[in-house]
Formats: C-alpha cells, structure tokens, sequence
C-alpha cells in the first residue's frame, strides 16, 4: 500500500508505487491524439454553450449555425483522430501499441479512443435525424427532442473518451511506463493538466444540461436549485478527487467549469445580435449568455480537505460525510450570493448585464427571488425548503458514491 510519502511523491509527478510497472509506452503521436480529443471537447463544449446563446439571442435555427458547425468540428477532430489511431493499432501496430489498446471488433485502440470513435458517430448521425425532424415537425418547441438526445450522448461520448485517454496517459506517466529524463520528466504534469482541462469540460456540460433550474440567481433560495446541482456537481468532484492526481484535484476541476462560464458571459454579451423569431418581447442588440459561474469552488474545496484526510475510509462513509458539506457550503455561499445577484449592484457587465432571452419582457419578477418552496398560502415554507434541502443532501449522497467508485476506477486505467 502506498504511503503518505509515497502519495506525495506522486502529487509531484513521481511514480506511484500502487500501479504495476508493466511497460505501457506507445508511440508519441499519441500524445497528439489526446491533445486533438481534448480540442474536440473544448470545441463541443463551447459549441453547446453558444447554440443556447443563440437561440436565447436570435431564436432562429439552421442547420449549420456556427454553433452547429463548430460542435460538429468537434466530432469530426475526435472521430478523425481516434479512428486513424485504430486503424495504424490494428494494421501496423508496434508492440508497444498493442500492449496499450483494447481489442474490440478485431480493432485495437486505447479504451477513450473507442469511446470518443462512438461518441462522434452519434453526434453525425444526429445532424441528418435534426433535419428530418424538423422538416416534419418545425422548430423544436422543447430542447429535449429526440435528435436532441442523439446529439447529447454523442457529446457526452466524447467528453468521457477524452478523459479516458488523459487518464491513460497521467496513470502510465505516474506508473513507471515512461521513465524521468530531460524528455519526458514533464509527462505526468502534463497529461494530468490535461485530465482536469477534460473533467472540467464534462462538468461544464453536466450544469449546462441542468441550467434551466440552476443558472438564474433568482432560484438560488429554492430547494430546487440544491436538488439539481445535487446531480453532476458530487459526482464530478468526488471522482476528480480519486483520480485525478494534483493536491486540489475537486478544485481544479471546479476551477475548468468556472472559467469556462465566466468566458461564455463576458465574451458573448460583447457580441452583436438581434431577435429573428417573434414574439420578440425584449429587443437585444447583444448575445444573451449563461449566467455567472455557479460558486461550487466552495463545495470542491470542502470535498479536497476531506478526501484528503478520510481517503481511507469507508466510501459510504465518504459520500455521506461529502453530501452534507456539499449542501452545507453551497447554501452557506450561495444565499447570501442571491441577495447579490438579484440586486441592480449585479447588473454590470462582470456579472451578466444581458442575462435574458428576447422572449422574456422586462417585469418585477426578475429581480426577486423566485418562490418553489411554497405553502398552501403560496407564500415561502421553511418546511418546504428543508425537505428540498434533504432530498438534494441524499441526491448528493448517491452521486457522490457512485463518483468515487467511478474515481477509484479511473485511477486504475491504463489503457
């Protein structure tokens, strides 16, 4: 079992002793592979990010909207990518290289690679499904169609694979496949930056499909902004924090999602934009963004100190010790927060001065606090509140232990 020392040694980009060292050392292009996956995942991400932006600014939708076409960049960079390294694998692969790939279908290629193959797939057959369906049945009245989901799990595809091909590369670096020298010393630093950018990018996809009941600072004093957060945000912490190997793996990643929101808004609402889809209530002469960056900082700080001192305990005992702080610091921070952000202090250009759509007319119930815990008078209900709060702790208590199981997996890829 590996020691204090001996995990501190990894943090640093040493060996872990906990891996075997069975040589797992394929060629450098693919390095370059990982790079393009993790590209392509940036891009789907950005993608996704701005198409909403586009339909809450423009409304209108084409086929080939630059949001469309650059999330289908990135399917093809990543599809392109992976699919060339199988086929050099399968047909003339080195030693090395089949030692390192997963065999399916008569193929060899590392397990991401076959994940993100899947994952660019879907998204391209999304694109004539998406055509058909709206020439059938017009412009999509809810997001959730099912060329939508197409898409969305061939987004998720490749947010998972590029993970697991930067988690293939930190474990072998940090293993003992790759020994230190002037060449490669910076390995295990790098492909494990490389992991949190990819984990990041999944966690910004995770808030963005649950942005509906969790972007608005307005929901910030309802149960059910906690209860929704309460599904991507433990999961994705908890496996970051038993995979990921810096000395603040949870922040890190919360870090990844936070600029990338932060991004979005203050890019976005610097670009010119007009409504061409009535009834157009609120006439924008900009993008109109996701909000601010949820502040799960404060949950992933939690959840680090934690791990970090019951790393050896019970996972059970983990995940329900990880649930109550998760609830704890996100209502400790983000009630207050609310207060803020509703507030005319908060609309600035920092904060998001641009934060609705052209259907939303300008009316009293955007600056207040939206009330989903009602009582029978309609009024607020701290009863309410507080069994959403226990729905959202035990939500988070079952994500977070499938996200260490998930992490404690993940430390384990190799190839």
């Amino acid at each position: 079992m590996a020691t204090s020392t001996d995990s501190d040694a990894v943090l640093r980009g040493g060996r872990d002793p906990s891996l075997p060292a069975t040589p797992l050392d394929p060629p450098r292009y693919w390095d370059w592979v990982l790079y393009a996956v993790v590209v392509s995942s940036a891009f789907i991400v950005i993608g996704l990010i701005w198409d909403i932006a586009w339909h809450r600014t423009i409304g209108r939708d084409t086929l080939w909207s630059p949001p469309h076409v650059l999330e289908q960049i990135g399917a093809s960079l990543a599809g392109l990518s992976c699919g060339a390294l199988v086929l050099k694998a399968t047909f003339a692969g080195t030693p090395a290289e089949r030692a390192a790939s997963v065999r399916f279908w008569g193929f060899r290629g590392p397990l991401g690679a076959w994940v993100c193959i899947w994952g660019a797939l879907a998204m391209i057959a999304s694109v004539p499904f998406d055509d058909w369906w709206h020439n059938a049945y017009g412009l999509d009245v809810v997001i959730i169609s099912p060329p939508h989901l197409v898409l969305l799990a061939g987004m998720i595809g490749i947010q998972v694979g590029a993970m697991l091909m930067a988690l293939r590369a930190q474990n072998n670096a940090v293993g003992g496949a790759r020994p230190a020298s002037a060449e490669t010393a910076d390995d295990p630093r790098r492909y494990t930056w490389l992991f949190a950018l990819a984990a990041g990018f999944m966690l910004t996809m995770g808030l963005v499909i649950v942005s509906s009941d969790t972007a608005f600072p307005n929901l910030y004093r309802s149960s059910a902004f906690y209860r929704w957060t309460a599904l991507p945000v433990p999961f994705a912490l908890m496996a970051a924090a038993f995979s990921l190997r810096v000395r603040w793996p949870a922040t890190a990643v919360a870090a990844v999602y936070m600029a990338v929101f932060a991004a979005q808004l203050w890019i976005l609402q610097a670009v010119a934009a007009e409504p061409l889809l009535g009834p157009i209530r609120r006439p924008l002469t900009r993008m109109s963004p996701l909000n601010f960056p949820l502040l799960i900082i404060a949950p992933a700080l939690a959840i680090d100190v934690l791990v970090r001192k019951w790393r050896g305990r019970n996972g059970w005992l983990l995940a329900a010790a990880g649930a109550l702080l998760f609830t704890a610091t996100m209502l400790a921070v983000h009630w207050p927060w609310a207060e803020f952000m509703v507030s005319p202090a908060a609309d600035n250009y920092l904060f998001g001065d641009n934060r609705w759509t052209y259907m939303d007319p300008p009316a009293d119930w955007q600056t207040e606090h939206w009330v989903w815990d009602g009582g029978p008078d309609g009024a607020w209900s701290a009863a309410a509140f507080g069994r959403g709060l226990a729905i959202a702790t035990v939500t988070a208590f079952l994500t977070g232990r499938v996200g260490i199981a998930f992490g404690r997996w993940m430390r384990q890829v190799r190839r």
